[in-house]
């Protein structure tokens, strides 16, 4: 006989949100880097998004994987992502392709496990005849032309978007980021990290810009990823203020996330929409979708995932702003965000990078780095001479964690591509640009191309 699980309790109160925030602290010794990246399908024979079925499509890419190991993990009979170990391959709206990375003790061993997925799908591209591409935004599809992923959590998203900004369906549909998640000891650990995370993240943004076109032609922006977060969903989005100010904890970020706006509840393996719903009214069991009912933990770490301010709490920390990019770009991510947070002198220095910046400072550079790179400014100073302390803040933390690989180097090696962005004053962007211009008609496909891993 097969036993019918237990449904999962309902929460009753506020504390128990706060606690399951709490329960993510770890001793340094357990401290992890944990690394996401998304990257677009393209045919490779005339440049289009894969759609989702057929031959060549991201299903088929599914299949294949499973060949390897990866377990499915369906939806109303479709696979829409797989599960190997503490990784796991998800879908994003626009048919891109996230590898969300298991929790590692190295940068080394992040590196080898962003090697090994990519090989893995470059075998299935030459199989298939698609390109797997790192950029920050697609640089020809139309939005009205992306394919569409069949998870029901999207199709409440693209109705409820554009109620909320005017790029939301342009974020969803047509960007691909690079994320980090760290770990940390206990609350005042975390809010240091966090501010400190956050005041950075636009640096980060412009260092990595590598989205300058949209629909064929100049976007007017370096990254216009970054810029369609700007115009997504104020509710959710952007540089919270408030994890500024005296009082910020898990608290204070529990009290900040009951207030922002559901998407859906998932129940009996199919989403409620719930879209501008506060989860705080779900809390107090006013949810008219289901009447008396109150949520679960699982409800509540749901909602968190619906939340997407440029660094984020859940268990750990998740930095959220750069543009996807080629392999060596993937590794230098993690590298720059560990050497600044896993050291304690690294962090203290880089607090006192941003200790004189304000609300209007963190706000202007927000909007201003996606348009200009390294080319704005901060305090006063230009971005490219910040963005060149805070790589040699990084190097020394890395030097300083000594974790080595056979060869006996250690992890400050990967930040060299990021030293070339610094030491030439140009992002990835204004490279592409250059090209383009320098190719005529048909650049932007040979660009796109050549971008594929």
């Amino acid at each position: 006989m097969v036993e019918t699980p237990s449904p999962a309790p309902a929460v009753g109160h506020v504390r128990e949100l706060v606690e399951w925030l709490e329960a993510g602290c770890k001793a340094p010794a357990d401290w992890r880097i944990g690394t996401e990246h998304e990257k677009f399908v393209f045919a490779a024979k005339h440049l289009h998004r894969a759609p989702y079925h057929g031959p060549a499509g991201i299903r088929a890419v599914l299949e294949r994987l499973t060949a390897g190991g990866w377990e499915r993990v369906e939806e109303a009979g479709q696979v829409v992502g797989l599960r190997q170990g503490r990784q796991s391959v998800t879908l994003e709206p626009g048919g891109q392709v996230e590898l969300s990375g298991a929790p590692l003790s190295t940068l080394h061993e992040t590196c080898e496990e962003i090697n090994d997925h990519l090989y893995e799908l470059r075998t299935i591209g030459d199989a298939l005849g698609l390109l797997f591409v790192g950029i920050g935004s697609d640089p020809l599809t139309p939005v009205d032309e992306a394919p569409l992923m069949p998870k029901g959590r999207y199709g409440i998203m693209r109705r409820y978007m554009p109620t909320r900004g005017g790029l939301g369906l342009d974020m969803m549909m047509n960007t691909a980021t690079v994320q980090v998640n760290l770990d940390f000891s206990d609350e005042r650990d975390m809010v240091r990290k966090f501010r400190t995370a956050l005041a950075l993240q636009p640096i980060l943004a412009a260092m990595l810009a590598n989205s300058p076109f949209r629909e064929g032609q100049r976007s007017g922006f370096l990254s216009w990823r970054s810029h369609a977060w700007s115009d997504t969903d104020p509710d959710r989005c952007g540089i919270p203020e408030f994890v500024f100010e005296p009082g910020m904890g898990f608290e204070r970020w529990t009290e900040y996330a009951l207030d922002v706006p559901m998407y859906f509840v998932y129940r009996d393996g199919r989403y409620i929409d719930v879209a501008g719903i506060p989860f705080r009214r779900f809390l107090e069991g006013r949810l008219d979708h289901l009447p008396g009912e109150r949520p679960t933990l699982r409800d509540w770490e749901d909602h968190l995932t619906t939340i997407f301010t440029e660094t984020r709490l859940k268990r750990f920390l998740e930095m959220r702003s750069a543009d996807a990019g080629p392999w060596k770009r993937l590794c230098a991510l993690p590298a720059l965000w560990t050497g600044v947070l896993y050291d304690a002198t690294a962090l203290a220095e880089a607090e006192d990078l941003v200790r004189e910046w304000g609300p209007e400072d963190r706000e202007s550079l927000f909007v201003e780095a996606p348009r200009w790179g390294l080319s704005s400014e901060i305090g006063g100073r230009p971005l490219l001479a910040v963005a060149a302390d805070l790589l040699e803040i990084a190097r020394g933390g890395l030097k300083r964690r000594a974790r080595r690989n056979a060869a006996g180097d250690d992890e400050s090696g990967f930040l060299d591509v990021l030293a070339t962005i610094i030491e030439r004053g140009a992002t990835p962007a204004e490279e592409l640009l250059d090209m383009w211009r320098s190719r005529g008609r048909n650049g932007l496909a040979q660009l796109l191309a050549e971008e594929a891993y």
